[in-house]
């Protein structure tokens, strides 16, 4: 099913894509020279589409202060231009993915957030339940997930509870080290799910936050999945069957029983979580879909890409937090594109969704598929784990 001439260029808001029409193909945006086709328009524009980790803004450190510390702290700092941005990307729902290890940290990052969403109400809202999906797609305006990386601010299960209450839906258990809680990956030994880290779980489940074990070691991510009641995410992996000896990665007896517990996982675009070594191509990333859809069916693939709006995989232009420099980085397996780049070319600016989708659509996935592959799975998911 496509839509007519006409139907896109309303759609399109452009008068100027007639050649691009006749080709069945479409300049979505004047000032970009990609066309895509009808059907990957029409998917992404009738869908929610949620990205399980995408990082909003990485800073650019040739701002000063960057961009997201004065949108945060600044007033009237973030404009019309910015917001078009995100409403542009065809992304309908960000899920953050900062993750702060204090209490005290953790506060001030849903002041700072709350905030935020509270003074450009006009353009987005915060995602608490089922229903602000519909009501995102409705009002055309960007939804925001408050989510974290790490559950090192629950100093007791009552902070769940608490955090739930600021809007926090989804915590990783674990980043990559030991905490309370676990052992992320990249900690030298993993010692599982802990005595006070599975009362966290408990009540994380109680209370309808969402459970993410995508950096978790391998037996704390398994020790998870055992405790489940409800659906469990792997927000932003890959599947180690394609990228061997990444400790990054999911093994397929994880991916296994995630699916079983009725989670969903959400498909990374940073390069060295793809493939183990050079070339990678938006193609790659496919095999994971593929990968996955094939080993638990498809219900169960999302899209998580790690990304900022951007494209971008990291801070950029020098200062910040330095990941290479972590213990233990080898597990990464890192490795960069000749440009010395960790995001992936096609998937490396703020529209790659319907790039994305394309590929979706070249690999054969019916619409029906590729709408749950980028809405329809993770939605579902948040259903069963959120309270009515």
């Amino acid at each position: 099913m496509g839509i007519t001439r006409r139907q896109a260029i309303a759609a399109l808001g452009m008068g100027a894509i007639a050649p691009a029409v006749l080709r069945g193909r479409f300049r979505l945006f004047a000032e970009a020279a990609t066309e895509y086709s009808a059907r990957a328009i029409r998917l992404v524009q009738s869908t929610t589409v949620i990205d399980l980790l995408n990082q909003f803004q990485f800073e650019d450190y040739a701002v000063k202060p960057p961009k997201i510390e004065q949108w945060l702290t600044r007033p009237g700092s973030f404009t019309a231009a910015d917001a078009a941005r995100y409403r542009d990307s065809g992304i309908s729902v960000f899920c953050l993915g900062d993750g702060p290890d204090q209490y005290e940290d953790a506060v001030r990052y849903f002041a700072d957030w709350n905030g935020f969403l509270a003074a450009y109400s006009d353009w987005f809202t915060r995602v608490d339940d089922v229903s602000d999906f519909a009501r995102v797609k409705a009002s055309g305006k960007v939804g925001v997930m408050l989510t974290f990386q790490n559950a090192a601010h629950f100093r007791t299960p009552d902070d769940v509870q608490t955090f739930f209450g600021l809007g926090q839906r989804v915590s990783q258990l674990t980043y990559n080290f030991n905490n309370r809680v676990g052992s992320g990956f990249l900690e030298r030994r993993d010692g599982g799910l802990s005595v006070f880290g599975l009362s966290i779980m408990r009540r994380m489940q109680q209370v309808g936050m969402a459970v993410d074990l995508s950096h978790c070691g391998d037996q704390t991510t398994l020790d998870g999945l055992a405790a489940a009641t409800k659906p469990v995410l792997f927000t932003h992996a890959g599947a180690r069957a394609l990228v061997p000896g990444s400790l990054r990665c999911k093994t397929d007896e994880a991916i296994q029983q995630m699916a079983k517990t009725g989670g969903v996982m959400g498909i990374n675009f940073v390069r060295f979580m793809v493939r183990g070594t050079e070339p990678v191509t938006i193609e790659n990333v496919l095999d994971h879909v593929d990968y996955v859809a094939k080993l638990v069916g498809v219900e169960h693939v999302a899209m998580g890409s790690d990304l900022d709006v951007m494209g971008n995989a990291n801070p950029i232009n020098g200062g910040g937090f330095d990941p290479t420099r972590q213990p233990n980085f080898s597990r990464y397996q890192y490795h960069r594109d000749t440009d010395g780049a960790i995001n992936i070319k096609g998937l490396d600016h703020p529209r790659r969704v319907f790039d994305f989708t394309e590929a979706l659509i070249r690999r054969g996935y019916s619409d029906a598929h590729i709408q749950l592959i980028l809405g329809g799975n993770a939605a579902r998911a948040f259903g069963a784990i959120w309270p009515a």
